[in-house]
This record gives structure tokens, sequence and C-alpha cells, in this order.
């Protein structure tokens, strides 16, 4: 958290005048920040970065009109507006809708549209690339640095790196993101799929699933063992079909549906217990509701869009009610468990 911190100070400084996106603060998300990682000993910490758009510029965020059934993703539309207005109260800038090009390409840097776009969306991957060389720029100036060695790691669609410091080491990855207007909803760099387009960015519902877990830690008794259910559990699924995103949104469910007061040390075989029905319940339906999507009941301090919070709820198995074969395998992986 405080490398985050350290960064912002810095991303604010070097781009306060620029005409790349503004890097606003990091939002710890996944298992690392939630407090339950199913691999304690190569915990990859992912941080989410919201952009806003520079001077002169503005976002408008797209339904990709390809999208498929089963996710949401959106195109960032970048837009010129005109300043002749600030340029008239005497800030420095030229307004890159009236003023001729030559001037502009003599007096003033590119626009973000020559920058990190592909016609005129947003482009992932350039993204990533001018970010990555932002983090390696920066890195000499931070704190860190004098005890700490920073290692790149490849990365398309994200910053990833390894901090170490003799026997000690963190993974991060930086994700980026626009939110969708003043939500816990954002449009990130985060692959949904293996060839997701270079202008396309996925929903994601990670910040508000954090916020969901702050919500339950505020309210657990200190022998709470929601976390340690959850990390068990996905642990012992390792090696098998059920993905942990599916094993994350059972607890959830659970965890929405009865008093946190009921996750105590007494409590552990039962709870084990609710877990393990709740999956085999919704493998023979066929049917895993998305926790966040269409979920009337969330706690009311996490804002959703309207429709997201409206519109019908993605059934997170749909594998299994298309595919027979997948449902006879994953039926008998229960069975084994």
């Amino acid at each position: 958290t405080d490398l985050m911190d350290n960064y912002a100070i810095y991303f604010g400084h070097v781009l306060s005048n620029s005409f790349y996106p503004v890097l606003q603060r990091a939002i710890g998300v996944g298992s690392a920040f939630e407090g339950w990682s199913p691999r304690e000993q190569d915990v990859v910490y992912q941080v989410l970065i919201p952009m806003t758009p520079p001077r002169g510029h503005s976002f408008h965020l797209e339904l990709d009109s390809a999208e498929q059934r089963h996710m949401r993703n959106f195109r960032v539309r970048v837009q010129l507006e005109c300043t002749c207005s600030k340029e008239q109260q005497g800030e420095n800038m030229l307004c890159f809708l009236h003023h001729p090009e030559e001037e502009l390409r003599r007096n003033q840097d590119p626009s973000l549209l020559d920058t990190l776009c592909t016609d005129s969306y947003l482009d992932v991957h350039k993204t990533a690339r001018w970010f990555y060389q932002l983090v390696r720029a920066i890195w000499p100036a931070l704190p860190q640095s004098h005890n700490w060695h920073l290692m790149p790691l490849p990365s398309r669609r994200s910053c990833q790196f390894k901090v170490t410091s003799g026997t000690e080491s963190f993974r991060i990855e930086m994700f980026f993101g626009v939110r969708r207007g003043d939500s816990d909803i954002f449009v990130s760099s985060q692959p949904r799929e293996a060839h997701t387009q270079s202008t396309a960015w996925p929903e994601t519902y990670a910040v508000a699933e954090a916020e969901f877990f702050k919500h339950i830690a505020m309210q657990a008794p200190p022998d709470s063992l929601h976390l340690k259910c959850l990390q068990f559990f996905i642990r012992f699924h390792l090696g098998f079909s059920f993905p942990t995103y599916a094993m994350k949104t059972i607890v959830m469910h659970l965890l929405n549906g009865m008093p946190v007061s009921q996750w105590r040390r007494g409590d552990l075989l039962q709870r084990l217990l609710d877990i393990n029905d709740s999956l085999g319940l919704c493998v023979l339906a066929k049917r895993l509701n998305h926790f966040i999507v269409g979920n009337q009941k969330l706690p009311q301090h996490i804002r959703l869009p309207p429709d997201v919070q409206r519109c019908h709820t993605h059934n997170l198995f749909h594998r299994l009610a298309e595919e027979s074969a997948t449902h006879t395998q994953v039926i008998h992986e229960y069975r084994v468990l």
C-alpha cells in the first residue's frame, strides 16, 4: 500500500501538465486484499488504477455490439473538447479543436488520440506499454528503491513486476480502468478471454466485491472464520474443474444471506457443509448466479450502475447448461470430492 501511494504521488507530479490519462490512487482488489489467497506462498497483489481524461479530452464508454452473452466488453472512445475559454483565462494550453495543426505540432505535445488510441478508442496494449515505461522511470525516485529490486514481468494488458529484498519478495499486478459514472463498477484492462481485442475493456466487478468483503469484515466478530472457510475450500478444490471464482461467489452469497455472527469458530463444520451443499445444488441445477450483476440485496453503500443492478444476472455455470459432457464430468468430480 505504501508503494502504491508513493507511486500515486509521483504519477501526479510527472503527468500534471501532460495529455496522458490522469492516474488516481490504486484500489486493492482480489484475494490478497480480500484476505483469502489460496496459495499464501505465491500471493499476487492486484491493484486497479482508475484513469480519468486529461485536459482537453473526455472519455465515453460504449458497450461493444459484438459482446458475448456472458460478459460485457466496452470501448473507451476518446473525444477532444474545446479549451478556448481556458486559454483566455490564462491557462498555458492550445485548443486541439480550434488551433492550426502546425501551431499545435510546434508548440504542444500530441493529444491522447495520437499517443494511446487506435481509431479514436483507448488501446489497452499501447496504454500498458506507456504505463510500464512510466513505472520503471519513476522507480529510482521512490524510497523503496533503496532496499528493494524491481523486476518487470511480461504482460500485454497490465503492468506486472516483482520486488525483492533478500529472501522476501512481492508480486504485483497493476491493471488500469475507467469508472462507470460514480459507481464501484469499472471497465478495466484485465482480460476475460484468451484473445481480448486491444480496444476492448471488459466490465469488472472486482472493486464492488472488495467493498463487500470490507463490509463483512466491519461486522464480523473477532473469531470469524469466513475467510478461512473460503481459503480452505479453494485450496481443497485445486486440481478439480471448479473455478476459484465460483467458490468465492458461493461463499459471498452465503455471507450475504445469513448473519455474519454465524461464522464463528464453533460454526466451522456447519459452514463448510453449507458451502459444500450449495456447490452441489448449483452443479445439479447447472446454475450459479453472479454475485454482483442483478443482485438487489447488496449492502446499500456498494454503488452499481442501474443497468448492472436491474439486468438479469449472469449464470457462472452456463457451460454446464450448454455442454452435457461437461456437466457429467463436473457431477463426477463433485461426487469424488
